[in-house]
């Protein structure tokens, strides 16, 4: 896939899949923004070291004041935004809760970063790519929005919330020549995943043992269908969300 050109914003990318996406997308040809509340600076620098165009910037996606200046940035730096990776997400820090014991404060930061972060994100691009008639706008959704998983029901909300407003933004965006799609992973390890061995514990064998292809899932195991998706070769392609999780959920 190329994206060689094309200007992507990737929100989240510090670490783990955000990075692996960015990475990929640079490979790509693509000029990377690499947008996190941590490590952002490091990543891109690493990136450019391989030779890529990258911009690394501090950005907390669930404040409106905090996108709109990623936004600006990315824009002077490169004249332009065709891609958005709406990767930055509330996750693997997250313990295993009831839900009758969540607090409102955890459920309204759970919301904010991974579904209000998304919506700020997709409002403060979309005249710009509205202006060029072009984009492509890529949201990380989750396999527990369709399975369910007891203990993180603001998690699951929020994801559930993701794949609904990928589908009302595709219609929505589409007479501009938007398109709006999503991925919806499985458990898969990366570096924070990893690092939360007590949700590990709880969630690995069990995910293995429900894909049709058993065996763990790795960020690089996403990166292709994110290619895809911001690529022309996908251009006919939205609304949809695409499993990436070794065949775990059909839907």
């Amino acid at each position: 896939m190329s994206s060689r050109g094309k200007t992507a914003i990737v929100t989240g990318a510090g670490t783990g899949l955000g990075l692996a996406f960015a990475k990929r997308l640079a490979a790509d040809g693509a000029n990377v923004v690499l947008a996190d509340i941590n490590g952002a600076a490091a990543a891109a620098a690493s990136l450019a070291q391989a030779g890529q165009s990258t911009l690394g910037l501090h950005a907390d996606v669930s404040s409106e004041a905090s996108v709109s200046a990623m936004v600006e940035c990315a824009v002077q730096r490169f004249g332009a935004i065709d891609i958005l990776i709406n990767n930055a997400a509330v996750s693997q820090t997250l313990q295993l809760t009831k839900f009758e014991e969540l607090s409102l404060a955890e459920w309204q930061h759970v919301l904010a970063v991974n579904t209000i972060g998304v919506f700020l994100c997709c409002r403060a691009v979309a005249p710009h790519m509205r202006a060029r008639k072009q984009g492509r706008i890529i949201n990380v959704a989750s396999g527990t929005a369709f399975k369910g998983a007891p203990f993180l029901l603001h998690y699951v909300a929020s994801k559930g919330a993701v794949i609904s407003m990928t589908r009302a933004l595709a219609r929505e965006l589409g007479r501009d020549n938007i398109t709006v799609n999503a991925i919806s992973p499985g458990y898969t390890l990366s570096e924070g995943n990893l690092a939360n061995t007590a949700f590990a514990a709880a969630h690995r064998e069990a995910a293995i043992a429900s894909r049709a292809l058993p065996r763990d899932a790795w960020p690089e195991d996403l990166v292709g269908a994110v290619s895809f998706l911001a690529s022309d070769d996908s251009a006919f392609i939205t609304g949809q969300i695409l499993a990436v999780d070794g065949g775990s959920v059909y839907h």
